[in-house]
């Protein structure tokens, strides 16, 4: 596969890839951030619904409790006349204090509908007594009353309301949607039971309390129940699902009784958020039933807009992408391919120069490169008086073939990685290595020559990350003394290539630096394998027998390795002469140290 179709997969694995699984785990956890609000937002609503529907009851146990209180209900269980309790039809002329007073109470909640009595202990009396008259309604007969299961729950009650929703007894409250209130009564003085009181009311106030929920926009497409302990919907607001049994819609087998919670499933066919709460003190809950499809509608619709812009924005960057990773990729391949030829022995190749930023400076720093080799081999085959000096310059002034070819082929490998900022700063490293390689004086600052070593060490770094480490500490004071181009870079390349090889440890290099007499002593040490006493002796051989082991190996286009430190020997010698030295102390297994001597200039 080549570098293009590597450097696509992997912006669509790195880059695409990655982009549509975040955009799948965000619509993810949104859809279970919307449940999860909406269910907390359900259990509030019902929970006020609740506390509404219990203060509806609480005001007309008030009212019957007034009743008792004052004697209204045991005047009418004793009255001669049954029928004249009705206080409907009764005239304000006719009525004593207490009637009056609870008329007035029974009038300023209209929701009453109808009320009557049980008579329990005088026989010969009529057995029913209304206290406030409903058309078409016929109570249930006393005899089939105390038959009922609701008559000992009413007793066992002792006088406390028991409250009746609709369609649980209908025999017993007709088939109108009215609440019903059954308790006892007792005679104030010996509390005795002498009846049971039976108050209906209508829907009303239960209609004014849903119908101003589902105002609120959160809540125009829920649905709101009222669900006893057996699953029968005794109340529903939209008059639909009135007597159903509530697991007839649902897809498990929940009851309502069995806990105040939330959750997402389906009722009657569709997706629903399905929210429970348990109404305290009485036997029923409040069910609200929210259509997901009406919750997620927005975030859907912006799901589409979000896929719609992402899609085009990746369409753009894989166009962007594409086309400069072929710049990239392309101008790299070309440049190997002239190594390759470089390598080869044709110095005649030259890149075409286009563009405006580093891979510029890469295309420029490889021509003036092989410019350079080109005069220094010129210079080489010109000049034999000269051979010594013409061989330094070709080792000062060029980067070698192999070395920038591994370095491009280091940058290849990142940008494969999709690596954009280590392929920009190796090409930096390299540009600035290349600048300093091709500029035509032969001696430069200190700093420079820094500079210059500090980059070649970065980009081994990055070609071999676990081969070593190293520290640099020269002082302020000697950056700007001036010594020959590329003294420190071929000692340090020694190390690396010759020191470290073979080596199971990480490699140390400490170049390090002071002024001694008028003499700079920059020194290079290592813990590497070391030099043999054969090795040491071979370094000092003649300048004629060096040069002429340079032109063997450039006329078997052999690369020129492990002659660094001997051509930093020679050229300091060729240069200084006797104020110039290099010492090397080494041992096999214990390292080496290389200490330059170098006359002082500013």
């Amino acid at each position: 596969m080549n570098l293009r179709n590597k450097l696509f997969l992997a912006f669509i694995g790195l880059v695409i890839m990655p982009l549509i699984i975040l955009g799948v785990i965000t619509f993810s956890v949104t859809f279970k951030s919307i449940e999860e609000k909406h269910s907390q937002e359900a259990q509030y609503s019902l929970k006020a619904i609740s506390y509404s529907i219990k203060n509806v009851f609480k005001e007309i146990d008030n009212v019957t409790d007034n009743g008792i209180a004052t004697g209204v209900f045991q005047e009418a269980l004793k009255a001669k006349d049954p029928n004249s309790q009705n206080l409907s039809g009764s005239t304000q002329l006719v009525l004593n204090a207490t009637q009056k007073h609870f008329r007035s109470l029974l009038y300023n909640h209209p929701a009453i509908e109808y009320a009557f009595l049980y008579n329990l202990q005088d026989v010969e009396r009529s057995r029913i007594i209304s206290i406030f008259n409903k058309e078409d309604f016929i109570a249930m007969p006393y005899e089939r009353f105390k038959e009922h299961e609701l008559y000992g729950e009413v007793m066992a009650r002792n006088g406390l309301p028991k409250w009746i929703a609709p369609y649980e007894y209908p025999e017993l409250t007709g088939k109108n949607r009215v609440f019903t209130q059954i308790r006892l009564i007792k005679e104030l003085t010996k509390l005795d039971k002498v009846g049971v009181l039976v108050v209906q009311i209508k829907d009303w106030e239960f209609e004014s309390i849903f119908h101003s929920l589902e105002l609120g926009s959160s809540s125009r497409d829920t649905r709101f129940l009222l669900v006893n302990d057996d699953g029968l919907i005794v109340y529903d607001y939209k008059s639909e699902l009135d007597g159903e049994r509530l697991q007839k819609f649902m897809s498990n087998n929940l009851r309502p009784a069995d806990a105040s919670t939330s959750f997402k499933g389906k009722f009657n066919g569709e997706e629903s958020i399905i929210s429970i709460h348990r109404i305290e003190d009485y036997s029923w809950s409040l069910v609200s039933v929210t259509s997901w499809s009406y919750l997620s509608k927005e975030l859907l619709t912006f799901g589409k807009w979000f896929v719609l812009i992402i899609g085009l924005c990746l369409i753009t960057a894989m166009m962007f992408s594409l086309l400069f990773m072929n710049r990239i990729t392309g101008t790299i391949g070309i440049i190997v391919r002239f190594m390759r030829k470089v390598e080869d022995g044709d110095f005649s190749v030259r890149v075409e120069e286009k563009g405006d930023d580093e891979l510029l400076l890469l295309q420029q720093g490889f021509n003036n490169q092989m410019n350079k080799i080109n005069e220094l081999f010129e210079e080489v085959k010109h000049e034999q008086r000269n051979k010594s000096s013409a061989e330094l310059r070709v080792l000062q002034a060029q980067i070698k073939p192999h070395f920038l070819f591994n370095t491009l082929e280091s940058i290849n490998v990142l940008a494969v990685q999709n690596e954009g900022k280590k392929v920009s700063k190796m090409v930096l490293l390299l540009a600035r290595i290349l600048r300093i390689s091709i500029q035509g004086s032969e001696e430069i600052r200190l700093k420079l020559e820094v500079e210059h070593l500090r980059s070649y060490l970065e980009i081994q770094k990055f070609r071999f990350e676990d081969l070593f480490e190293y520290e640099i500490d020269i002082p302020e004071e000697m950056m700007n003394g001036i010594l020959l181009k590329l003294t420190l870079q071929p000692l340090v390349e020694n190390s690396i290539q010759h020191g470290f090889e073979g080596i199971s440890y990480i490699g140390k290099i400490k170049v390090s630096g002071r002024m001694s007499n008028d003499h700079m002593v920059l020194t290079v040490e290592d813990n590497g394998i070391g030099l043999t006493t054969e090795q040491l002796l071979r370094i000092q051989q003649t300048e004629a027998d060096y040069s002429k082991h340079i032109i063997e190996q450039q006329n078997d286009n052999q690369e020129q390795r492990g002659l660094g430190l001997r051509s930093v020997v020679h050229r300091l010698r060729y240069q200084y002469g006797s104020n110039g030295a290099l010492f090397i102390c080494s041992e096999p297994g214990k390292g080496t140290i290389v200490q330059c001597m170098i006359p002082y200039k500013d």
